[in-house]
């Protein structure tokens, strides 16, 4: 496949909110399969909010659940994952914002000896349960729920549909195969291999559904999200504010196929059609790449 097969208009501030509403910082995107498109913002209230498929407001909810939405993720099965990196939980919803359930102790972090000098900044001696700062839930094939928690824990945790705790792996590090240093994102396709961001070690590790490594992509700067499109290629946020940021496009073993220039963004999400959804964090909108 050759980068002329992927031509986009881009739509800055594609999102619009009312005059009497503002923007926080834009952390989640994800899209149903009716065209809707739902963001994940902090600092500013409602933390889910939903736009119609021509960018217009037509909702927010989640107030009374979400301390810190992360990045979000609406399963084949039509529920909304979303995890909650302030409160140290994930939750379940239903598109009309109904709460399905949550996993995790509000506000009761598990012990990684972790400590915090800035946001980002953190230190992780040791991996423990769930949870210190969830960064993905992310629903397979199989009905298990997988999360990785990433943010102050070095862990991927595997759930089952009702929120039962299966399993668990990774340990912090920076060099050996299923060592993680901020797995910040992660993806399942449809066969239950897991693409995980390893965001810090500027990778990303391909292992099986119980954990089993079964490949790495090393070629990155530090890669934040990923997302496949219907036609198997992977789309990631690479690069930081300041490091020189991209929408990266591979194939399944990781080679590039095509760059998109793009602001530094939190999450992206590919619809159906092929076109790209950005949250741009600290720009504080949405910005369309509508595939041509």
């Amino acid at each position: 496949m050759t980068s002329t097969q992927f031509a986009y208009t881009r739509e800055d501030n594609w999102a619009k909110l009312p005059s009497s509403m503002k923007f926080g910082i834009m952390t989640g995107v994800t899209a149903d399969q009716a065209g809707n498109v739902y963001v994940g913002q902090q600092r500013q209230n409602p933390p889910i909010l939903v736009f119609d498929k021509n960018g217009d407001y037509v909702t927010g909810w989640g107030s009374e659940v979400i301390d810190e939405v992360h990045i979000l993720t609406i399963g084949t099965d039509g529920f909304l994952y979303a995890p909650d990196r302030g409160a140290h939980m994930v939750h379940k919803f239903d598109l009309e914002g109904n709460l399905i359930f949550s996993i995790g102790e509000r506000r009761n972090p598990s012990d990684t000896g972790s400590w915090k000098n800035w946001e980002l900044k953190m230190t992780v001696e040791r991996s423990a349960g769930p949870f210190n700062m969830p960064t993905r839930m992310f629903p397979s094939p199989t009905g298990s729920i997988y999360v990785s928690d990433g943010y102050r824990n070095c862990r991927i945790h595997e759930f089952d549909s009702k929120g039962t705790l299966l399993n668990s792996w990774g340990e912090p590090g920076k060099t050996d195969l299923g060592l993680f240093h901020l797995p910040h994102s992660l993806w399942i396709t449809s066969d239950g291999t897991m693409y995980v961001c390893d965001r810090k070690n500027n990778r990303v590790q391909v292992m099986s559904a119980t954990g089993d490594f079964l490949s790495e992509w090393t070629d990155l700067d530090m890669p934040g999200d990923i997302c496949m499109d219907p036609e198997g290629n992977f789309y990631l946020l690479e690069g930081d504010v300041t490091r020189d940021p991209k929408i990266s496009i591979r194939d399944k073993n990781g080679n590039l196929l095509h760059t998109i220039d793009a602001p530094y963004g939190h999450q992206l999400w590919v619809t159906p059609n092929g076109d790209v959804y950005l949250a741009v964090c600290w720009e504080q909108q949405i910005i369309r790449f509508r595939r041509t």
